[in-house]
């Protein structure tokens, strides 16, 4: 009992500790267009948390910053441990290393497989090829695409084609999945379902970020949401509530 408190305490401690912080962050480009100013948020260990707002309302920066493809113009970010204002360019391979990337388009490899293509996140990384084979199938089987590891990607459907960019998201077991508008290319019950799978994978203790337009979903399922308008966050809610007025 005692144990299992302590291995409890540990838990929450660790969901407290945060796995993204944004310190007043303010993100300006050349051509004049304020993408971001003075944004303050933390999100913790294990949390799932959706992201939304109309076009233009800094979601796409929010997320480019995570993922060092943007620097801040000020503030700081902190992603996984990584301090993404003073990271050399060399160190960015070792901080997307820690997280996986799930897009609206899918972006699979044509002329590989489905294996290949989850597999493919493995290679980069140097993995070898016992520890691949391994990790491809427990993804595949993750995502309930087992049978199609030999499938070319044009002879899936959308939805599974997504579900293929969702196993080479996990292939590598990152702390991070960042899931940006997967539901978009996808029909209404296959958006449920992956939702429903990056569920499953919050719960076991990865933290999940997904960027979306659909409000249904972000009722339905009911995690954190954090809203962004013209640059600034105006709503920061748990349990799936939108502030849309």
């Amino acid at each position: 009992m005692a144990l299992a408190l302590a291995e409890q305490s540990i838990l929450q401690t660790k969901r407290r500790q945060p796995v993204i912080e944004f310190k007043g962050v303010t993100k300006n480009y050349p051509n004049g267009t304020h993408a971001l100013e003075d944004v303050n948020i933390s999100i913790g260990s294990g949390e799932f948390v959706f992201v939304v707002g109309s076009s233009g309302a800094g979601k796409s920066t929010f997320m480019k910053l995570i993922m060092r493809e943007e620097k801040p113009s000020a503030g700081e970010i902190t992603v996984n441990g990584f301090r993404l204002n003073k990271m050399a360019h060399k160190e960015i391979p070792l901080l997307r290393r820690t997280m996986g990337i799930v897009f609206q388009d899918f972006r699979l490899i044509p002329n590989m497989t489905v294996y290949d293509n989850v597999a493919f996140a493995m290679h980069v990384t140097g993995a070898d090829s016992h520890d691949i084979r391994i990790q491809v199938a427990k993804s595949l089987s993750r995502v309930g695409l087992g049978d199609k590891a030999r499938s070319m990607p044009n002879q899936l459907s959308g939805g599974e084609q997504q579900r293929v960019g969702l196993a080479r998201a996990l292939v590598n077991a990152p702390s991070l999945i960042i899931a940006d508008e997967p539901t978009g290319n996808v029909d209404p019950n296959m958006s449920y379902e992956i939702v429903s799978m990056l569920t499953d994978i919050n719960k076991r203790g990865t933290t999940v970020l997904m960027v979306t337009h659909d409000h249904n979903l972000v009722r339905d399922f009911g995690h954190r949401v954090i809203m962004l308008d013209h640059g600034h966050i105006v709503a920061d809610n748990a349990g799936g509530k939108i502030d849309e007025n």
